[in-house]
């Protein structure tokens, strides 16, 4: 019934169809070519309705054809067959839709992470003169909410962001969104940024500094100034820009409609030959019954429904059958950096140590200091000493400090991890190391003494080389990084992953603009978080890493990964390029059949019922030949790429699929990271 519903066309065909059987059945020709003759017409119109409007934007198409069949059918007397015409066009059709997906959804996802309500305080409120968030004088753990909002005494009330206007004051708790833009009136708080910048490390800011809204805030409640009304908020914009490029998209043209042309002005010419010599107007109609374009319209549908199948058994999700035409196509790739062509979680690369300590001591007393804290930093350090072996230390006493570091004592000697300014309060020798571009160094104090730092860094994918090795052999002549990273972070891995361009310190909309300009097209953007929803709208092909990247990005994509595999980038590609490779094999394959019997009847050798019926032959065979799209293929589809070599297994790859969601606010100063 559901079927029924979404495409009347194709149940009501069938139904007359019956009743035209039963009628012939039981004896009633006249009627049922009366019946038949009148339903045929009445579609020939509808088709036609549709026809003369595509001509009238400029687009010609091959309806024109089955119109003229159907319509000729009727004339002669062919009812039988004009209802088979009906049913393979209607039949054609519905497939058409069906492969198209056209269930894609609005950006809703992204409208409803738009901030709805605000910690406002009230007009009086002592909270003004409260100590900074996160921290109190005598340096004991806190969180940062409790004492913040006690002090306040409860002076907030929550409103509508709409309704929040530039000079309010507001709270932001841990972990919420920051609403609108405007700047920090607490001593220091940090923020995630990733989904707004694409910066990899999460980011500390000061008294005065400005905040924007949609970063997500840390371990520490904060009190911000507002300074710009929600539709001017940088969250805002980027709605309005993933709006505005996602209605920039032009729909794609039916791959059967390019053959309309000369297929259509072929059958006519072949059918007023016939008629010509034959001396009877039966045979033209005779001739446009095999000429019915049914092969091309279910040809390609076909092939795109098997190219989307088995890119959804690799965990690719394609929204729009036209997309597997774009993918094939591709000439440039634009990639993002965070979370894209690195992990988007920092790992570890080197200890350094000082005076006596070695680099176990070093990682071991730092991991168990760690275990008291909730920082991804902290994460990390601890995967670091589980894959040395190492054993935590059961402390007698922890305090983490928010956007500082963790204290605790072990055996009576304090260690003190975290950044440089906080563990040189403990331990006055230190001494920071000097880090390359991307990374980030946590210090270890232990005992007043320093005993070292770890040094940390985003590491690029294993299979980010591999992935571009391969999609250059499938056609991808450039490919370029957009990030919002500092320019020589972001080179760093350009040349480490082989990146032919570079263009740093992105926002949203410098990278729409870049993708726009971009002169070798089709353009295939890859990103992850929200501040790549904007361009992969307005990306020929957008492509959203949807195992840890925003709803928002997957809702603007064209294409959602859903495994955390940059490799899959590739197979998509490759997957659109031997779909379309199947969908014009088949058109041809249906040209061909239909040419043959074109002039067998033109001939007077094919009646035209018996060529209604052998067209349903001719589309056997090309349905047959589309499915060939659900196999690999001699490339081997989705299964070589992605894979590690036998017995191998990356600790990139590791960590990503323990990872989960975005990481919370560093403790880390933006300078650093070097980011």
């Amino acid at each position: 019934m559901k079927i029924a519903l979404r495409y009347p066309l194709v149940a009501g065909t069938v139904a007359v169809l019956l009743a035209v059987v039963l009628l012939l059945v039981s004896g009633h020709e006249d009627i049922a070519q009366i019946g038949a003759s009148i339903y045929a017409l009445a579609v020939a119109a509808y088709l036609a309705v549709g026809m003369v409007r595509r001509l009238m934007g400029g687009q010609w198409g091959i309806d024109i054809l089955a119109v003229t069949a159907i319509v000729s059918t009727v004339l002669v007397g062919e009812f039988v067959a004009s209802m088979i015409i009906v049913l393979m066009m209607a039949g054609g059709t519905a497939l058409e839709d069906y492969a198209a997906g056209r269930a894609k959804k609005e950006l809703t996802s992204l409208l409803e992470r738009v901030p709805q309500t605000a910690h406002r305080e009230r007009t009086g409120s002592s909270a003004a003169g409260t100590n900074p968030a996160g921290t109190n004088p005598a340096g004991t753990s806190t969180s940062g909410t409790e004492p913040l909002d006690a002090q306040a005494g409860g002076q907030h009330e929550d409103v509508a962001a709409t309704d929040v206007r530039v000079g309010d004051v507001l709270l932001v708790r841990p972990g919420e969104v920051v609403p609108l833009d405007g700047i920090l009136l607490s001593e220091s708080g940090s923020f995630d940024e990733s989904s707004l910048t694409g910066e990899s490390l999460p980011v500390e800011r000061v008294a005065g500094e400005g905040l924007m809204s949609g970063s997500l805030n840390g371990e520490a409640a904060v009190r911000m100034q507002v300074t710009a009304l929600m539709e001017d908020s940088q969250y805002s914009r980027i709605v309005a820009l993933v709006k505005e490029a996602a209605d920039s998209k032009a729909p794609m043209v039916r791959l059967a409609d390019r053959y309309a042309v000369p297929f259509t002005a072929f059958a006519y010419l072949l059918g007023a030959i016939g008629w010509i010599i034959s001396g009877s107007p039966a045979r033209f109609a005779e001739v446009l019954v095999v000429a019915t374009p049914c092969p091309l319209l279910i040809a390609a549908p076909v092939a795109f429904l098997g190219g989307m199948s088995r890119a959804a058994r690799g965990g690719i999700i394609v929204k729009y059958a036209g997309v597997l035409e774009q993918l094939s196509r591709i000439k440039t790739a634009a990639f993002d950096k965070t979370g894209t062509l690195t992990y988007g979680r920092p790992s570890l690369v080197g200890i350094r140590t000082s005076g006596s300590f070695t680099e176990d001591a070093v990682l071991g007393l730092a991991a168990s200091a760690e275990q008291y804290s909730s920082h991804v930093l902290a994460a990390s350090v601890m995967d670091a000493a589980r894959a040395r072996g190492l054993v935590f230390g059961t402390a007698t006493e922890a305090n983490e400090f928010a956007t500082h570091g963790v204290r605790a004592r072990f055996d009576g000697r304090d260690v003190v991890v975290g950044k440089p300014n906080f563990v040189a309060e403990s331990a006055p020798g230190l001494v920071e190391t000097e880090l390359a571009s991307g990374e980030l160094a946590i210090y270890v104090g232990v005992a007043g003494e320093f005993a070292g730092a770890l040094v940390m860094s985003d590491p690029i994918r294993g299979e980010t080389g591999r992935t571009l090795a391969q999609l250059k052999e499938l056609g991808v002549t450039r490919t370029v990084m957009l990030t919002g990273d500092a320019l020589a972070t972001a080179k760093h891995i350009a040349g480490e992953a082989g990146l032919t361009d570079v263009r740093a310190e992105c926002l949203p909309a410098d990278k729409v603009e870049a993708v726009r300009s971009l002169p070798v097209r089709p353009v295939m953007m890859v990103g992850d978080g929200v501040n790549d929803a904007p361009v992969l709208a307005v990306a020929d092909v957008g492509i959203a890493m949807g195992a840890r990247g925003s709803t928002a990005a997957g809702e603007s994509a064209d294409v959602v990964i859903i495994l955390d595999d940059l490799s899959k980038v590739a197979s998509a590609v490759r997957i659109g390029q031997r779909t379309i490779k199947v969908a014009l094999q088949s058109i041809w394959i249906g040209i061909a059949l239909s040419v043959a019997l074109m002039i067998a009847a033109a001939a007077g050798f094919v009646p035209a019922i018996a060529g209604a019926l052998s067209q349903e032959l001719v589309d056997l065979a090309t349905i047959l030949n589309a499915l060939r799209a659900l196999s690999a293929g001699k490339q081997g589809g989705t299964k070589a790429a992605g894979t590690n070599a036998p017995g191998t297994r990356t600790r990139g790859q590791k960590d990503a699929g323990g990872a989960t969601g975005k990481p919370p606010a560093s403790r880390l100063p933006r300078s650093a990271g070097r980011s």
